[in-house]
């Protein structure tokens, strides 16, 4: 008879301790691995005061002019391959077509011919594209 022992309770709480831990190592994998999702082409582009555009709802479908004039397309895996004009035109056509309200952006590099940039705004044009945004660095901005 052990009449001044108490029972003791069990405690019912949660540790959090591990889930923080598992939260921060998570935190730094994204750190990581964020910069390297980022393709393309490498392209110097020119610098203007200019306002940044609204984010947009869609991801827009972005057309480099490197500095040898070749045309790059961001869509699908292929975005360190140059294309093809016709090839290009038809592409953007398809997208445009399944996605109509898609925006469209060139980007063409400061030492290109302005005749290629032109070019290729004339065949996203051709291919359904009503109207094409350029981008740019901002000014002041260091690489």
């Amino acid at each position: 008879m052990q009449k001044g022992r108490k029972r003791r309770r069990p405690i019912a709480e949660i540790n959090v301790v591990p889930y923080i831990d598992v939260m921060l190592v998570l935190l730094v994998i994204f750190m990581i691995t964020a910069p390297l999702l980022t393709q393309g082409v490498t392209v110097d582009l020119p610098q203007a005061d200019a306002e940044p555009l609204k984010a947009e709802d869609r991801e827009p479908l972005v057309v480099s002019v490197d500095v040898e004039g070749r045309y790059f397309l961001n869509v699908g895996n292929k975005v360190e391959k140059p294309i093809e004009p016709e090839i290009l035109k038809a592409q953007v056509a398809k997208v445009l077509k399944l996605q109509p309200k898609t925006p469209v952006m060139v980007r063409g590099d400061n030492s290109v011919d302005y005749g290629r940039v032109v070019e290729v705004m004339a065949l996203l044009q051709e291919a359904g594209a009503p109207s094409v945004g350029l981008m740019a660095d901002p000014r002041g901005q260091d690489k």
